[in-house]
């Protein structure tokens, strides 16, 4: 199931994660889910490709790094 928009991605991404890895992480959900057909997987790879540029501060929030 590709995201058509950010407001569909999961309330984690959408709460947690700036504009920027939110985008990273829909477009590297939408592609790896349509080259691998599992969700799981998606799902993997889009939060690798967004721990590329952003990582967790010590009071939990996402910021790029």
């Amino acid at each position: 199931m590709p995201y058509q928009s950010l407001e569909e991605l999961p309330k984690g991404v959408r709460n947690n994660v700036p504009k920027h890895g939110q985008e990273i992480f829909k477009e590297a959900f939408n592609s790896a889910e349509k080259e691998y057909k599992k969700e799981e997987t998606a799902f993997k790879v889009a939060w690798s490709a967004v721990e590329e540029k952003y990582k967790k501060s010590d009071d939990g929030k996402w910021v790029e790094k």
